[in-house]
């Protein structure tokens, strides 16, 4: 067994299950290991598409999507994929298969540092080498894995694929989740939500990551709060649910914004400013941030309280707690939601995008996956 191997091996027991990239004389060693334990390697049209795929598998597998890139332009291409994964805060490993050792730092064809090309846009940037690849292979997972969760970059020079392992496959370590919020500042924020009259729950994306996410629904339920979600959360509650009121910062924006502003607190479910800032829609609504970080706003923002820690354990602890009341309707719920649904669908003589999106929304089942590219027609789903 060489060290591509070794690696490939140890991948596979971290739950990756795709590689993608582009061949090069570089990349051969590790495409061989891939081919030998059947780990499938996914031939894609540019590194950059690479490093989408990687991105998107590792949020949808909750493992390390794999993206591989050959040096130099290979590697800057993969950059592209890469950065997304550091935003979106996506579990990848991104492999550059680089020139032999005793090459590196020359001024050789297509060679650059790749080190400090991913640097910024990566938790973590690390060199395989002999005799110590095992332990950075899960150095690298356990980092990419841990919250808040991103891309990590490995360096493998072609002389230390091809090397003989001389360590043995490791046992993947069980990942410790994020430590839970302070008790005073849990109680804090109930005694917060309590007093708030108008509350909006706003779920963002960092929720998608929570091991039960069913607690989101959970929360706004006992405490009888209406919700809106960001587009990457959209879905976390069935946008059908008696206290939806839609999604924010897409299609008609400014009508989601004047009813958000007549709440008197936003409570920030697992919201990540990489969506919108909270400065651009929030006004002088004060804000509970319930989230696995600080909140990240401009001064202008009213911050009330902040629920830092696991997520899981903060909405269980809110669902656990005495409910909360508040002055909010069902019928001004519905009267929202009715009219803001009405306005993303106007009347128009031409079959229009709403129309086609509608009609896949019908006839696909309730965990039906509908993929679409980019464009203004995503303000339509």
């Amino acid at each position: 067994m060489n060290n591509a191997e070794l690696i490939v091996q140890i991948l596979k027991r971290a739950g990756t299950t795709y590689g993608f990239g582009i061949p090069s004389g570089n990349v051969l060693p590790l495409m061989d290991a891939m081919r030998l334990h059947d780990l499938p390697f996914v031939l894609t049209a540019h590194e950059g598409s690479a490093g989408f795929a990687a991105d998107v598998m590792g949020r949808m597998t909750d493992a390390p999507g794999l993206g591989i890139a050959t040096l130099g332009p290979g590697a800057t291409n993969l950059a592209t994929g890469v950065g997304n994964a550091w935003l979106d805060r996506s579990p990848m490993i991104a492999i550059t298969c680089n020139l032999n050792t005793d090459q590196l730092g020359r001024r050789i064809q297509m060679y650059i540092d790749h080190h400090q090309l991913f640097a910024p846009i990566t938790k973590a940037t690390l060199p395989l080498r002999e005799g110590s690849v095992a332990e950075t292979v899960i150095e690298a997972v356990a980092i990419a894995m841990s919250e808040p969760r991103g891309p990590v970059h490995l360096d493998l020079p072609e002389d230390v694929a091809l090397a003989p392992a001389t360590e043995s496959i490791p046992e993947i370590p069980v990942l410790g989740r994020i430590s839970p919020a302070d008790a005073a500042a849990i109680d804090a924020g109930h005694e917060i939500l309590s007093a708030a009259k108008r509350p909006i729950a706003l779920i963002g994306s960092s929720a998608m990551r929570m091991a039960n996410p069913d607690l989101l629904r959970s929360f706004v339920q006992h405490h009888g709060i209406p919700f809106a979600t960001t587009t990457m959360a959209k879905g976390m509650i069935d946008e059908d649910h008696p206290l939806s009121i839609g999604c924010i910062e897409r299609g008609k924006r400014q009508m989601q914004r004047a009813f958000l502003r007549k709440s008197d607190l936003i409570v920030g479910l697992g919201y990540d400013t990489i969506e919108v800032e909270y400065e651009a829609w929030i006004g002088d609504t004060p804000l509970l941030q319930v989230d696995i970080e600080k909140a990240d706003v401009a001064p202008s923002v009213q911050v009330k309280g902040e629920v830092t820690g696991d997520l899981d354990d903060a909405l269980s602890a809110f669902v656990g707690a005495e409910q909360c009341q508040n002055d909010w309707t069902d019928a001004e719920i519905e009267s929202h939601r009715t009219a803001f649904q009405a306005a993303l669908r106007p009347n128009e003589e031409n079959f229009s995008p709403h129309e086609a999106i509608d009609v896949v929304r019908d006839m696909l089942p309730v965990d039906g996956i509908l993929t679409f590219d980019v464009g203004a027609h995503t303000h339509q789903i």
